[in-house]
């Protein structure tokens, strides 16, 4: 995985609660064995009419919105556990995604596949999508590793709380299998110290 320690980028709008990940990734997107090629069908059904035109007026089809972060309604990820929703958010470039509220099992995948997702309080979460859809080239500035997240526009600023395994796991670039690799010498070292002669 990409390593994540701050990020200062433009984002998209995506006003809309309860988003299934039905919506994220259709489920007839899914026989892929690998994480590439996801991006192409996010939010597939949204982003295109039925001839593979793209809908000019979804907001990702939208060539003023852009960057990093996707700002959703409430409820983001509800739904099935499908993995494959995560990956297509990272995959077509996401890295944050911000929402009042995440569904458990999505939550876990995003943080898994490299993809924060950052909870705000409604009234916050309201604050950032108007701006953000009223004036595109809003930055906002997310700071992993003091947990922070700031929209200097309308003079947002707050702390936000991750799982601190998660955490170090995003700043790295690790996923469960990497963290455990890099602690090798600390694991042999236990061993040596622990074994039954």
């Amino acid at each position: 995985m990409e390593q994540f320690k701050y990020l200062k980028t433009t984002a998209v709008p995506l006003p809309i609660e309860d988003i299934d990940t039905d919506q994220i990734i259709p489920a007839r997107f899914l026989k892929a064995t690998t994480r590439d090629g996801f991006g192409e069908n996010l939010f597939r059904d949204w982003r295109y009419n039925s001839d593979n035109t793209l809908k000019k007026d979804f907001v990702i089809n939208n060539e003023k919105y852009s960057g990093e972060v996707l700002v959703a309604g409430r409820n983001f990820g509800c739904g099935s556990s499908r993995e494959h929703a995560a990956w297509a958010i990272v995959d077509y470039g996401f890295r944050v995604v911000i929402s009042s509220f995440f569904a458990d099992i999505f939550r876990n995948n995003a943080l898994n596949n490299g993809l924060l997702p950052l909870i705000v309080e409604d009234d916050i979460l309201s604050k950032i999508l108007q701006q953000v859809e009223k004036y595109p080239e809003t930055e906002v500035i997310v700071d992993l590793e003091n947990e922070t997240l700031e929209v200097p526009a309308i003079d947002v600023k707050q702390k936000f709380e991750i799982n601190p395994y998660k955490k170090t796991c995003l700043i790295n670039g690790y996923d469960d299998i990497d963290f455990l690799l890099s602690m090798k010498d600390e694991i042999a070292e236990f061993e040596k110290k622990h074994s039954v002669k």
